[in-house]
């Protein structure tokens, strides 16, 4: 067991919540606190009422997840997100929410993790955002097809590819999540191939016609590495029981 308290103080301070900027309405940190106490931990991408309602099941004290529950800021306690926050309150499982932090994180981001787990190793940090790298690049021996097969293993699904297989892969950027329509970005980057979650449509025809490789492998797919490293990081700090909560989009 351990309080809450000391969980999100390491968590901050791992992370750099305060340090690192992101998008307006990304609330970082602890969004709903517990009676102080954290004896099981459940990790998931999203804090939608189908995963709390799981955590709740799991025995979970503390959730922590990659997209949280505010992201347009002041709202009406009422419909959904009364329920899931009632569902939260009455089990007394607190929720912590890391986005951008944990995309970058060197160690436990979603970015360097899904990069070794292409063979990348931990490549370097590019794309600078408000004074922080995005992303990770690194050279790719192997084909299209290879980096792709790579890829769909890496993420348990299909990942739709923009190029041709036989093409060298080159220089790859990852950038986890819904970056896809940052294609002029990485052409000026100089990466042959972007490997991201989804993008929008034109993104694939913009691609096409500046030449660029990309692999949308899903933006749920994409980010389920971080949460499981934080959910270890806990376990090996704090001897806390963890357990992944899987609910794909299937986007």
């Amino acid at each position: 067991m351990a309080k809450l308290s000391e969980v999100v103080g390491f968590l901050e301070k791992e992370l750099n919540t305060e340090g690192v900027p992101d998008y307006p309405g990304a609330y970082n940190g602890l969004q709903l606190q517990n009676g102080g106490e954290v004896r099981r931990v459940a990790c998931a991408v999203d804090a939608s009422q189908p995963v709390i309602e799981k955590a709740v099941a799991k025995g979970a004290d503390l959730l922590v997840v990659h997209h949280g529950m505010f992201w347009q800021g002041v709202r009406m306690l009422t419909g959904s997100a009364y329920t899931k926050l009632k569902i939260a309150m009455d089990s007394g499982l607190a929720i912590y929410s890391s986005h951008i932090p944990l995309d970058i994180h060197p160690e436990f981001g979603n970015n360097v993790r899904l990069s070794r787990e292409l063979g990348l190793g931990d490549g370097e940090p590019f794309f600078d955002w408000k004074g922080i790298f995005l992303g990770r690049r690194a050279n790719y021996k192997g084909n299209l097809e290879l980096l792709r097969k790579t890829l769909e293993l890496a993420v348990g699904g299909p990942a739709l590819l923009r190029g041709d297989e036989t093409t060298p892969a080159g220089l790859v950027g990852i950038i986890t999540g819904g970056a896809g329509s940052e294609i002029e970005a990485m052409v000026k980057e100089g990466i042959d191939t972007f490997v991201t979650g989804e993008g929008p449509h034109w993104s694939h025809s913009l691609a096409e016609e500046l030449g660029l490789n990309v692999l949308y492998a899903g933006h749920y797919a994409t980010e389920t590495f971080g949460v499981k490293a934080l959910g270890q990081l806990l376990n090996d700090q704090f001897c806390l029981d963890w357990s992944f909560v899987d609910h794909p989009s299937g986007l």
